[in-house]
């Protein structure tokens, strides 16, 4: 039997386990992201491991999120990240350059490799053919150290792509006719696989807009096959001796099949206040919207532009209407303004911000309260966009730029004029001016960091006790977001490398009390959180599970987890658990407390075992799925303990 692509990739990189499901798998990581809401935590990581210098084959730091600089908070931290990687042999993305992931597809990625990013929405390289998986910030602190991430073995789910797509449809909508299928829960445990003649007919960054909101759906990566489409794109790029085919074997087969055929695709929508409340346009129509916002790295290309600015072109947007323009490379606004899109979106009334993440994560752009935002962004979590009750949509370029000029949402093939075309730049630039190439070895040796006011060192996490008797301060339902676990936004990120300030913020849009009984929980053992399905979905930011943990949380027991986040809670010391019945979901309630007794010797040597409710005569049966090593860093309180451990 042949390989996929994707058992390909993890084959070729394969240190420990097999290519079982379920199995535990080590795997060697050859380039690693870092943005820097999460990137200054993984410098401090690095700091706080003795490393050297990056063992990885590259490695860069972007700064792309915490862009607005309203006091010394971010910019002290710009500077601390170029020390840092100056430092640890990295390069370096300077504000204004771009988001990581399409200014990492541009100048870096390769076919074939395999690529580790602080941010969840990693793994939208996968369009270039490589293995791209969001982690939390110290796996990937723990790759730039040269050790493998471990990840249990998904499924791969194949997702046949036939026919081509109609006019006024892009690729944003196979993703939301992916997430309409789905859902948020569907790509759990999945690699998602494209392939099929369809793929003849989607460009590298068509790709990426698919790629890039896997993350959406859960699954560990998303992997297209590097083909001459590939090739094109890198050559554009002047790295076209990078490009080597990688496809799938003709006698390939999948864990799951799925197909969608491109010509019967409608323009589709997400509702409030999931990506996977998909619905079609048409249902939709007359809704009112006061901001449309184009932008961001789930629809980052040079065509999502510019057939938005073709839409506009010599017309007015909407009266009352913020039409909000979000470049995600620098290079892609030098090629816009070239070809003079910027221009036509412009004169058409629209809002031109810098390059970078903004308003997707809600840096700048907020919309009014009581109105509704309709956006190309890949998330519209609750009070994600930087306003508490917001009400967000995500559709495609086409859709976004059609509501701009009517002030509604509008089925784009409603407009009397025909679909515009769109050709590429007749002279691409290239444009790596504020990418920093790595010092050498012995350069590196020489360099501080620099440290501001605002960045403080990781606290000591201490051990797993063996008796805990803790109260549940928080009884939560299902798709618990991290940003409602931690907010991002111009608010919270600026204390991203203090965690005694940052902390505050945690659990604030659900429960604003948590801070305060969560700090008085510490001084008694702790407290546990219950939880629905699928709890930490979203960001891949370890502050959300490294906050709670400050703040006393010792155990979380879930209906099921996101991967990531999961992963984050075994890093720092809290363990995740699962009801074995999840019907006794319903049997706990905010205040119980439950008692674990013995605890350190029957998460070694059992997967299950029996939670009592203090007062209540009653039980809980629980488990756990931590391989032999993930039960030993929580034992030791985290991941930090259990290296130092070793090195002992």
């Amino acid at each position: 039997m042949g390989l996929n692509v994707a058992q390909k990739l993890i084959k070729d990189h394969l240190i420990s386990g097999s290519l079982q499901k379920g199995e535990e798998i080590g795997l060697k990581i050859d380039q690693t992201l870092t943005q820097d809401a999460t990137g200054t935590m993984v410098m401090l990581e690095l700091e706080a491991m003795g490393l050297d210098y990056a063992k990885t084959e590259a490695s860069a730091q972007y700064v792309d999120h915490n862009l607005i600089q309203v006091d010394n908070k971010n910019p002290d931290d710009h500077l601390f990240l170029e020390s840092a990687t100056q430092r640890f042999g990295l390069h370096y993305s300077r504000p204004g350059n771009g988001v990581s992931h399409p200014v990492h597809m541009q100048r870096l990625a390769k076919p074939g490799k395999t690529l580790l990013g602080s941010d969840s929405h990693t793994c939208a390289n996968g369009c270039m053919g490589m293995l791209a998986i969001g982690a939390g910030g110290i796996d990937v602190a723990m790759a730039i150290a040269g050790e493998p991430i471990y990840i249990k073995m998904p499924e791969v789910l194949g997702v046949k792509l036939v026919g081509n797509l109609p006019d006024w449809v892009s690729a944003k909508d196979v993703i939301l006719e992916m997430l309409r299928r789905h859902d948020v829960k569907g790509g759990i445990g999945k690699i998602i696989e494209y392939y099929g003649p369809g793929l003849e007919h989607l460009t590298a960054m068509d790709r990426h807009v698919i790629a890039n909101m896997g993350a959406e759906l859960g699954a560990t990566a998303t992997v297209f096959p590097s083909d001459k489409e590939v090739k094109r794109f890198l050559k554009k790029q002047n790295r076209e001796v990078d490009w080597h085919e990688l496809i799938a074997d003709d006698d390939a087969n999948y864990d799951l099949h799925d197909t969608i055929n491109l010509t019967e695709l409608e323009p589709l929508v997400a509702k409030p206040s999931s990506p996977g409340n998909v619905v079609k346009v048409n249902e939709l129509e007359e809704t009112p919207i006061y901001q449309s916002y184009i932008g961001s790295s789930a629809n980052p290309g040079f065509r999502d532009f510019a057939i938005a600015a073709e839409i506009v072109k010599n017309k007015q947007i909407a009266t009352g209407l913020s039409f909000d323009i979000n470049p995600t490379s620098r290079q892609m606004l030098t090629n816009l303004v070239g070809e003079l899109h910027i221009a036509s979106l412009l004169q058409s009334g629209a809002r031109l911000h810098q390059a970078g993440c903004n308003g997707c994560i809600g840096m700048g752009q907020a919309p009014a309260s009581g109105r509704n935002s309709l956006r190309t962004t890949p998330r519209n979590f609750p009070g994600r966009s930087g306003t508490r009750e917001d009400s967000v949509y995500l559709a495609s370029p086409e859709t976004v730029a059609a509501s701009a000029l009517t002030g509604k949402i509008t089925d784009p093939r409603t407009l009397n004029f025909a679909y515009p075309k769109v050709n590429e730049p007749t002279k691409s630039m290239v444009d790596d001016h504020l990418l920093d190439e790595p010092l050498s070895y012995q350069e590196a040796q020489h360099v501080d960091l620099v440290k501001g006011p605002n960045i403080v060192s990781i606290p000591e996490m201490d051990t797993l006790p063996n008796e805990i008797e803790i109260p549940i301060l928080l009884h939560v339902g299902d798709n618990i977001s991290t940003d409602e676990i931690l907010a991002g936004g111009a608010r919270v990120l600026p204390y991203r490398s203090n965690l005694p300030e940052i902390s505050k913020f945690t659990f604030e849009a659900i429960d604003p009390s948590y801070y305060e009984r969560g700090m008085n929980s510490k001084e008694t053992g702790g407290h546990a959180i219950i939880s629905g399905y699928n709890y930490g979905q979203g960001s891949s930011r370890e502050h959300a599970a490294l906050a709670p943990s400050y703040l006393g949380l010792r155990v979380v027991i879930a209906k099921d987890y996101a991967r990531i986040h999961w992963q984050n809670l075994v890093n720092f010391g809290v363990l995740p658990l699962t009801f074995s019945n999840e019907k006794d979901f319903n049997k706990l309630t905010q205040g119980d407390v439950l008692e674990f007794s013995n605890l350190r010797e029957v998460i070694t040597k059992q997967q299950e075992f029996s939670v009592s409710i203090k007062d209540r005569d009653d039980k809980v049966n629980v488990k756990h799925t931590l391989s032999e090593r993930q039960v030993h860093i929580v034992l030791a309180g985290g991941l930090i303990n259990w290296i130092r451990a070793k090195q002992v």
